[in-house]
């Protein structure tokens, strides 16, 4: 067939588009990302064959047609269907390596490659517009045989390494050449930009080396590796050594450290060389970031966003449910599996997920894994039961997991059997005043509440005395304009060391919540925590002589073990592991003094072992999450139709903040309506909305919902960010100490 003469889009004929295909395939194989030229000819034959079901006239007429036609469900068949009849199963068996189900594979990835209806369904019951749409190519087409649907049926399955990657590759084919874009750009700049971040650290410091941390990485580059190191061991660093000259993802939970350690590869490894072809961003708010950072034009910015979206970029640093969402084996989920088979994957802060997003993690990494993926975790914490859950599942090597402590000693800790209060704040707040030394407080209490309130007792106390204190308070809470303003300033005042080099010595109180706990590059003199759990606590540690540079003659970490029994998990309650809890109490029980690190792993491993918590809330939910996403069938769910987080949320902006800026947000919304708009435009309106929004449990708004039709509460109008996008206005207290929740009488929530 002479596919010259048939159009597969209005500029481009079919064999043309198969030739960008098949260009975009050679690159992928002379980059190494295709292990074996068997699966490389399979998957060749696929990009060859998945759009000739084009060919039909009423295709041909509705591409060509000066005013757009639209596809007729009653006379024609979608092209992914049509196109699995020219498959010719005597070039599959030609191939060299090829096994008995290749044909039913590759024919999978064919008729799959659109969503566009259920092709199986389909071709068993239309069968007549079928032949009809076929008609004039009879002499092309072959039959399917009972042997191919028995075979389909076994490939259609994420078990089936071989079928994933033959469909995988075609998506990421064929996207890269309808959307006319680098498939995949080179790898080759990361090991030098690293050594050229060590001669500049040299020139101040001639003796600085890579530490043994970092050298386990660099000679472990190809195994799966769980390297455990406290603080300010250059994990980061360590971590992108092990990916080296290789496609790689760096996992962080939190988009703040994701943004820093975005930061310092761009400036302190890459210069802000080339960027956009080689590093990118990849969390909901990626744009707003590279706008902020103005890295080029608008039409730049968009472009390289779309390029780390379509993971083409060599480096990207994200979120975990940017990569681990195929878990939900949605249509089209292949190709972001397929792109980790060849990649390196750093898993940063596993202790930090939830039951829920453990359980899709380690299901992810162990189908990475399987496909030839390869994945390392860096972490300052590990309990054995989590370790042991990687090493089932994963099947991580014990060879290749090592602790690395210099024990150091940072942490003086006092334990209190009291519920944590403003007075014990307040009172090492003045006597360090009296002295007339640092006096840098950080607080964490476990939720926003109990840290509003704590905020509310200091801000009284100060009052009642008559003392000067600046108190500030952080959380997840604030709106996002609020929150980045916040982050600035802890970070800024959190600094270890002042522009001379000398130990940054300030006064202030800062009461936050675990949003600092890991990954932010914070250094304060005292810690004031709340216990949650053994890997929480000693992550907060962290936060507190950071770099080991202060003297620790006296305590400078107070840990509060006293919580409101509401806090614990029960049923549908509370939200702290009881059975964690109690193991984390009883380990520091009797702390009283210096803390060693190697005291800190000793804690973890006789504590929180698999026997200890076998019956908790914690491995019950792991479990029960494990099983559900294990018994996903194929395409069942939509590709945004669950997401791969904990709790579910709602976005709002608050009636106090509406009310402030409510001729700009109106002025912006109508702007949004407008079709006149590009797509960087567009999204840089919608970014500007949110500024002024932030997210609450959905039961807020649930309890909030049912208040309104009661007309206990003000309904206000949503305001529109596109046709089917609408953000909702809501009555709630909002000011310095962030969103407040209206309760409501027990008939009303």
């Amino acid at each position: 067939m002479n596919l010259e003469r048939y159009w597969a889009k209005p500029d481009k004929t079919i064999q043309q588009h198969i030739g960008d295909l098949l260009t975009h395939l050679e690159t992928l194989k002379t980059m190494g990302y295709i292990d074996s030229d068997d699966l490389y000819e399979l998957v060749k034959l696929a990009c060859y064959y998945h759009d000739i079901g084009k060919v039909t006239e009423r295709f041909q007429q509705r591409v060509l047609a000066k005013e757009k036609q639209y596809f007729d469900p009653d006379r024609e068949i979608p092209h992914n269907v049509l196109s699995v009849y020219f498959v010719n199963e005597n070039q599959v068996q030609k191939i060299k390596g090829h096994d008995k189900r290749d044909y039913a594979r590759v024919c999978f990835a064919v008729m799959y490659h659109h969503d566009y209806c259920d092709p199986i369904k389909t071709i068993l019951e239309r069968e007549d517009t079928i032949k009809e749409n076929l008609a004039e190519v009879k002499n092309e087409i072959f039959k399917l045989s009972q042997k191919f649907y028995t075979q389909l049926a076994m490939v259609k399955d994420i078990e089936d390494i071989r079928a994933v990657k033959i469909k995988g590759y075609l998506h990421k084919c064929d996207y890269s050449a309808s959307g006319n874009y680098m498939i995949e750009y080179p790898h080759d700049f990361l090991e030098q930009g690293l050594e050229n971040c060590m001669r500049k650290w040299q020139r101040k410091n001639p003796n600085v080396e890579w530490n043994s941390l970092q050298r386990f990485c660099m000679e472990k580059q190809d195994q799966n590796i769980i390297a455990i190191a406290q603080t300010g061991m250059g994990k980061t660093e360590g971590g992108l050594w092990w990916i080296g000259n290789h496609k790689g993802y760096f996992v962080l939970p939190l988009r703040t450290a994701i943004n820093a350690i975005y930061d310092r590869v761009c400036e302190d490894i890459l210069e802000n060389e080339n960027l956009s072809e080689k590093v990118s961003l990849l969390h909901s708010e990626s744009l707003e970031y590279y706008v902020k950072k103005n890295v080029g034009t608008d039409e730049e910015i968009f472009q390289y966003e779309q390029r780390g979206k379509a993971f083409s970029i060599p480096l990207s640093i994200s979120t975990m449910d940017q990569l681990f969402n195929f878990v939900f084996k949605y249509q089209g989920y292949e190709l972001k599996l397929t792109t980790l088979s060849y990649s390196r994957i750093v898993i940063d802060e596993i202790q930090m997920y939830s039951p829920d997003l453990l359980a899709y993690l380690i299901y992810g990494m162990e189908h990475v894994a399987k496909m030839g993926g390869k994945i390392a975790i860096m972490t300052a914490t590990l309990s054995p039961f989590v370790k042991e859950l990687l090493e089932k599942y994963v099947g991580f090597s014990k060879d290749n997991q090592k602790v690395f402590i210099n024990d150091s000693i940072r942490h003086n800790v006092k334990v209190r059997d009291r519920k944590i209060n403003a007075k014990d704040i307040l009172d090492l707040y003045e006597e360090n005043e009296r002295k007339g030394i640092s006096n840098k407080i950080l607080v964490v209490c476990n939720k926003i509440a109990t840290a509003q309130k704590l905020m509310e007792e200091v801000k009284a106390e100060v009052a009642g005395k008559n003392i000067s204190v600046t108190v500030n308070i952080f959380h997840s809470r604030f709106i996002k304009k609020d929150r980045a303003k916040l982050e600035e300033e802890i970070i800024k005042f959190g600094k270890t060391y002042d522009k001379n080099g000398n130990l940054d010595k300030q006064s202030g109180i800062w009461i936050a919540t675990s949003i600092v706990e890991a990954s932010l590059d914070i250094d304060f003199d005292y810690l004031f925590t709340e216990l949650l759990d053994l890997n929480s606590l000693f992550q907060r540690f962290g936060r507190c002589n950071r770099k080991g540079a202060k003297n620790v003659t006296m305590y400078n970490c107070y840990v509060y073990t006293r919580l409101d029994e509401g806090d614990f998990i029960l049923g549908n309650k509370g939200f702290i592991d009881k059975t964690i809890f109690e193991l984390s109490n009883k380990a520091i029980h009797d702390i009283n003094g210096k803390l060693s690190e190697s005291k800190k792993q000793e804690l973890i491993n006789g504590y929180l072992t698999t026997e200890n918590i076998s019956q908790s809330h914690f491995i019950k939910k792991f479990r029960e999450k494990y099983r559900f996403i294990d018994s996903i069938s194929i395409y069942s769910f939509k590709k945004n139709e669950n997401k791969l987080r904990n709790i579910l949320s709602e976005t709002i902006i608050p009636e106090t903040v509406y009310e402030k800026y409510k001729e700009e947000i109106d002025t912006i919304s109508q702007k949004l309506n407008s079709e006149r708009l590009t797509a960087i435009e567009r999204k840089c309106l919608r970014s500007n909305i949110l500024q002024y929004s932030l997210e609450i449990p959905y039961y807020h708004w649930n309890s909030y919902e049912k208040a309104m039709k009661k007309g206990c509460v003000h309904q206000y109008q949503s305001i529109n960010l596109s046709p089917g996008e609408k953000i909702k206005v809501m009555q709630c207290r909002y000011d310095e100490m962030g969103y407040y929740r209206i309760e409501f009488a027990d008939d009303v929530d």
